[in-house]
């Protein structure tokens, strides 16, 4: 991550902005499934217990820091921090949203769900981007139309240190519900997690705003500036999350990348002379893929089962985040090709 430079106003070097910028110079990036698995996956109920203690650790830190910074702000004459406030009671309602969905969507496969409950999942994760998006149109449009209001008095040096209270803390609490969103492998948990920061991040104008008026009170149109680019910055973070879940939604297949890497390691498999009607789609943050593998037509039936065994293991331990493989075998004929059949 590149080294940025810090923004000082008259002198003073404001912290705040360096880390807000560091923290998003890579938002472009942050698609949830881009997140790397880990070797080790939890059992479905051990991950859905993880996922519902984090996000009730972070329902906890959200209702301590809404009530703080709403009393700071009255005390400490800071509208941001009372309107900040207001964005960390807004959080309640992705986790109460984990919280409920995470019992649901880790439930195994059923009669009426034979490919599991990860939709649920997907769903959720996309209702979390669509309203952290919201958020961040909301602070910026609330920051351009007040900018014309003349402020009251200049908030006091508590606002700031309420203010610096809920960057450290929603800090801490987005890197320890991202790592266990990966170690869960929990989208809807890694886009809460963005959550989080998001409430970090829509802090720092505040903190920005208090110490810069105390140096000059008629700096009081920074609070209104960072607003502005913290609000952009945390729409395309939302964009990020909500973008990949909604493909998901609508069936969009694994990327060329990855039906690369699948047709590779089946085409690899001692056996398959061929390979065709590749399907994928995506049920939470697992793949599923459906193909044909071709096989010699002398084989037995027992031969050609054989195969696509090892061809379904092999996709399970060591193909991009695949969790179900149904495989069709047929006999392969060379003057008898189907268009797009890969072969070995």
């Amino acid at each position: 991550m590149r080294r940025l430079s810090s923004f000082c106003v008259g002198g003073a070097s404001i912290g705040p902005l360096c880390w807000l910028l560091v923290c998003l110079s890579d938002s472009a990036r942050l698609s949830v499934r881009q997140e790397p698995q880990t070797t080790e996956v939890a059992s479905a109920h051990d991950q859905a217990r993880q996922v519902q203690w984090v996000t009730v650790w972070g329902l906890l830190v959200n209702l301590a820091l809404a009530a703080i910074k709403f009393v700071f702000g009255i005390v400490g004459s800071s509208q941001a921090l009372v309107a900040d406030a207001v964005h960390s009671v807004s959080d309640l309602g992705t986790d109460f949203a984990v919280l409920i969905g995470a019992p649901f969507w880790s439930a195994p496969a059923d009669a009426e769900h034979p490919h599991g409950h990860g939709r649920i999942e997907t769903l959720i994760t996309s209702v979390i981007g669509i309203l952290l998006g919201l958020v961040g149109i909301a602070l910026a449009y609330r920051a351009v139309s007040t900018l014309h209001l003349r402020h009251g008095s200049v908030p006091g040096w508590s606002a700031l240190a309420a203010a610096c209270a809920s960057i450290v803390a929603k800090e801490g609490l987005y890197w320890w519900t991202r790592q266990v969103g990966r170690r869960a492998r929990s989208s809807a948990l890694i886009a809460n997690a963005w959550h989080h920061r998001s409430d970090a991040l829509s802090s720092v104008p505040v903190a920005v705003a208090v110490l810069g008026t105390r140096i000059e009170p008629s700096w009081i149109f920074l609070d209104h500036i960072a607003t502005v680019v913290v609000a952009i910055l945390i729409v395309g973070a939302a964009f990020e999350i909500a973008a990949p879940a909604l493909r998901e939604l609508v069936d969009v297949g694994a990327g060329k990348e990855d039906r690369e890497a699948i047709l590779g390691l089946v085409l690899a498999t001692d056996g398959v002379q061929a390979v065709h009607e590749l399907r994928t789609r995506y049920v939470g943050s697992g793949l599923h893929v459906d193909l044909h593998v071709l096989v010699a037509p002398d084989l037995t039936v027992r031969q050609g089962h054989d195969i696509a065994t090892v061809v379904k293991q092999r996709l399970l331990e060591e193909g991009p985040e695949v969790v179900d493989v149904l495989i069709h075998v047929e006999p392969y004929d060379p003057e008898y090709v189907k268009s797009g059949t890969r072969v070995a």
